[in-house]
């Protein structure tokens, strides 16, 4: 039996459960791997093919019937719930009553309004550690962004972030094709970003306003008689309580892109930027290397722009699609379940990024600012 603790003796593993077994599975899986003191030791997935798939890259991982048999399987210290969005309150909920592990929930926390009263109610009872999956904290360029921000800017009066990117990828029952079972693109695709403006200014929004819809992708496509109605690009600008401003420029019709992440800080002091490429395996190869992400920081005096390459380890880049901050993020959360370190994305975190997509939606739809 291994445990994270035996009496006041650190074992030598932590075995993770991994709850869906689909394509960001393969990511974490794959970044837990590169952790010297971790391994998964079952998956569940109810395609038996997609958890025999992730059983087999884990090097040999049990394969739960059911995630009542995965919760009841001896050797499991924590939890990674990669299954499609509308699944993981009722996951939450399961998990909560049957074996309240440390857990690390793929975003979002949840998709329907009404559930916001769940998270209230984990993120005051849960026994053990929720951490949400926010990566984009933790890729390279974007953590030596805001790392080097404030001190650049004197203090951040507007925040930028534009992603130009691939159409969502097919999915399994084709969830992601819908706003009800993704919770609508500005939740789905964009808490991350959401998550890093509250993240970054340090503060909280007060009001936002919105325009989104769907204009290129998915359009002749059917399901079961529905065409799907998942929006592929808008802007969203939210004023926050200290009276910095930030907008998100979102496009999923633009994997030409050099960049597929584009952030930009400015204050009175200058201007920095960090812009960071999309996966490494959509780049092709007649182009050559893939581009390497960049901070550009802009003085406003003396002037005279400089550029600082932010290189990502090729292990890293190898081992999933999101510049190395996977392998980041399960390093912290591994710190979490062994009690050498902090939760740093909680529950509160999560729904509040939730909370600012669900927000900027309601903007888009109704075409009038909306108080948060």
């Amino acid at each position: 039996m291994c445990r994270a603790w035996e009496g006041d003796k650190r074992v030598a593993k932590i075995n993770y459960g991994i709850i869906g077994c689909g394509m960001m599975a393969r990511e974490h899986i794959q970044n837990i791997q590169l952790l010297s003191n971790a391994q998964v030791s079952v998956v569940y997935d109810p395609v038996d093919e997609l958890a025999l798939s992730a059983a087999e890259l884990a090097g040999g991982a049990h394969v739960a019937e059911s995630l009542d048999a995965l919760l009841a399987f001896d050797a499991l210290d924590a939890l990674v719930i990669v299954s499609p969005n509308f699944l993981h309150i009722q996951q939450l909920r399961q998990i909560a009553a049957t074996r309240p592990l440390p857990v690390l929930c793929e975003k979002p926390l949840y998709t329907d309004p009404a559930d916001a009263a769940v998270i209230d109610a984990l993120a005051r009872d849960y026994p053990a550690a929720l951490w949400v999956a926010m990566e984009y904290r933790y890729m390279p360029p974007v953590a030596a962004f805001i790392e080097k921000a404030p001190e650049i800017t004197g203090g951040i009066k507007m925040l930028s972030l534009r992603e130009h990117r691939f159409p969502f990828l097919p999915k399994i029952g084709d969830w992601n094709r819908f706003n009800a079972k993704t919770g609508g693109t500005l939740v789905e695709k964009c808490c991350h970003f959401f998550d890093l403006m509250r993240f970054i200014l340090e503060d909280e929004p007060v009001r936002v306003m919105a325009t989104a819809g769907q204009a290129v992708n998915h359009l002749n496509e059917s399901y079961d008689g529905q065409t799907p109605d998942i929006w592929d690009h808008g802007y969203v600008i939210f004023d926050f309580a200290k009276g910095a401003r930030a907008m998100l420029e979102l496009c999923m019709f633009a994997e030409g892109a050099r960049y597929q992440e584009e952030i930009t800080a400015v204050g009175p002091k200058g201007k920095i930027e960090a812009f960071v490429p999309g996966p490494g395996r959509f780049w092709p190869e007649s182009l050559g290397e893939a581009p390497v992400p960049q901070l550009i920081v802009s003085p406003r005096a003396p002037k005279g722009p400089y550029q600082l390459d932010i290189p990502v380890d090729p292990d890293l880049l190898a081992a999933g699609d999101h510049n190395g901050s996977t392998f980041y993020q399960h390093q912290r959360f591994h710190a979490v379940v062994t009690g050498d370190g902090p939760i740093e994305v909680t529950s509160t975190d999560g729904a509040k990024a939730v909370a600012m997509g669900l927000a900027a939606q309601d903007s888009a739809r109704k075409g009038q600012a909306v108080m948060l």
